[in-house]
């Protein structure tokens, strides 16, 4: 394990997560997570506030580094939003945390520390870290794809973030799929795409509008999941939907791309095997012949996965 350290930030719209990620000197080797701690991102108070905590965060812990003599060789940031890597600017982000967009987070951070840095998007970080050290692992190109309250993507291709023109490559949750005509998207369409319907989210959306008279709505998608596993068979039969729309958006995605593997993580992605089932059906339906075999992955390192990423996306940098 390498003797120095880097200081690591995962940040989402409900929380920031922070952790000192050492890497292995041996390419066989895991990666060591330690004093992971989080604070609340409370994006209601806007970007400007976020940034300022995040600062103080991080300023707080490089002192508490230097206390106990823990060398630290950079800091690594996987963020929300789309992010420019070269600039260390958020691009753009979603009304989920307003105020974000336009963020100069590589500039603040330059007052803090002189410390290498590098920021990228927090699904990249997380596909940086589950391909390079997780499910991905010893394989050259993987998609990685996070299903959670939104669905995030990322590409990486012999262990490099791919992230296209505008930043944005990789987001898969924004593919069309006809099971999403006209549901409202966090991005704002309404054309149809995959998020608000296959997401943690998207999957309590679906429940409500296919649901019959009689039964009751729920609020979220845990909920659906809680009925699937209590045996619900209509709850069961909407997951298996809402799962076999995201596998042919998986397989389209495949077509075009190509992947050695990919890799599926996130909360909706621990629903169990009605879900996985229906996901791989959806897949084996859409993808071409020479794709199918093409292995979905479930993650491997769970929520240190954006952690790791940031470490190793700074490692690279320096």
């Amino acid at each position: 394990m390498s003797d120095v350290a880097y200081l690591t930030f995962d940040i989402g719209g409900t929380k920031i997560a922070s952790g000192l990620v050492r890497l292995p000197r041996d390419p066989d080797g895991a990666p060591e997570v330690t004093d992971v701690t989080s604070i609340p991102t409370l994006p209601e108070r806007g970007g400007d506030d976020i940034l300022e905590r995040l600062l103080r965060l991080a300023s707080d812990r490089l002192r508490a580094c230097r206390e106990s003599d823990i060398p630290i060789a950079g800091v690594g940031i996987g963020s929300a939003g789309v992010v420019d890597i070269e600039s260390g600017v958020i691009l753009s982000a979603t009304d989920l945390i307003p105020g974000w967009a336009g963020q100069r987070i590589a500039e603040a951070f330059a007052g803090i520390t002189d410390l290498p840095f590098r920021m990228v998007g927090d699904v990249g970080a997380h596909g940086l870290g589950e391909s390079t050290y997780g499910a991905g692992r010893g394989h050259r190109r993987v998609l990685s794809v996070g299903v959670g309250t939104g669905i995030g993507g990322a590409i990486v291709d012999d262990g490099r973030l791919v992230v296209g023109a505008h930043g944005v490559a990789g987001h898969i949750g924004h593919m069309s799929h006809g099971l999403g005509d006209g549901v409202p998207c966090s991005c704002g369409a309404t054309a149809g795409h995959i998020e608000p319907v296959a997401s943690g989210t998207g999957l309590g959306t679906l429940y409500n509008r296919m649901r019959p008279e009689g039964v009751d709505p729920v609020p979220d998608g845990k909920a659906v999941s809680d009925l699937v596993a209590a045996g619900d068979a209509f709850a069961a039969r909407v997951m298996a939907v809402s799962a076999r729309a995201l596998g042919e958006c998986l397989a389209g995605a495949c077509n075009l791309l190509d992947p050695d593997a990919v890799v599926v993580s996130g909360s909706v992605a621990g629903a169990g095997e009605v879900w996985w089932d229906a996901l791989r059906e959806g897949f084996a339906a859409g993808a071409l012949p020479l794709v199918a075999p093409t292995p979905l992955l479930p993650g491997a390192l769970g929520g240190a996965a954006p952690l790791i990423g940031a470490a190793v996306a700074v490692a690279r940098a320096s």
